[in-house]
């Protein structure tokens, strides 16, 4: 394939490399709607997420289709999880700040979390919430001011607004300016990527 790709193919895959964040990242805790799967990972690959992880242990990854948002899915790496103390214990042991969203008392509004650090942030099921391992491992809870009468948002549409948060302190803090993979990584990745 790569002998046939194009140099304005190439570029666009340079383009959008350099700015994949490494660094930032969401969890989806058996989120298992096929549809908001899929538009979650295409938001992730809009505001350039490198990676998720998948955290299924009550419920089935969800089978996508190949059409609309479900492409996405090539683009963002994907690592699975099934226990959820060992997901977390991984986060703490390379410094990521872990959040997940929810409605408790203690929960504070989306502004007020610092996304330009390393950071995790887990989406729930949409019928169950956080699974309760995941509530006991993470203190740290955010939610979205609305000013409406209705006071939730699709799981998918949640993940949205978060990442575009994420992304504009992000840009204005200049992360964005300087790739997050080495010279070597990105070498490695533009050869994989014009693979797929």
């Amino acid at each position: 394939m790569r002998g046939f790709i194009t140099p304005e193919r190439t570029e666009r895959i340079k383009s959008v490399l350099a700015k994949r964040q490494r660094d930032f990242t969401l969890v989806m805790d058996n989120i298992w709607d096929p549809h908001n799967v899929s538009a979650i990972l295409r938001s992730c690959d809009a505001f350039g997420l490198f990676r998720v992880h998948l955290y299924y242990t009550t419920e089935k990854w969800p089978e996508l289709g190949k059409k609309s948002s479900a492409s996405a899915k090539k683009w963002v790496e994907r690592v699975g999880h099934t226990d959820g103390p060992e997901m977390l214990g991984q986060f703490a042991a390379a410094g990521v700040q872990v959040i997940r969203t929810g409605f408790s008392e203690t929960a504070k509004p989306l502004y007020d979390f610092d996304f330009t650090k390393p950071t995790a942030v887990i989406l729930s099921n949409e019928h169950r919430g956080a699974s309760p391992e995941l509530v006991e491992g993470v203190a740290e809870e955010l939610y979205i001011p609305m000013q409406g009468m209705v006071q939730s948002l699709n799981v998918s549409v949640a993940a949205a607004v978060i990442l575009y948060e994420a992304f504009s302190q992000r840009r204005r803090a200049g992360l964005l300016d300087t790739p997050a993979f080495s010279p070597e990584e990105l070498a490695a990745l533009e050869l994989d990527w014009a693979d797929r």
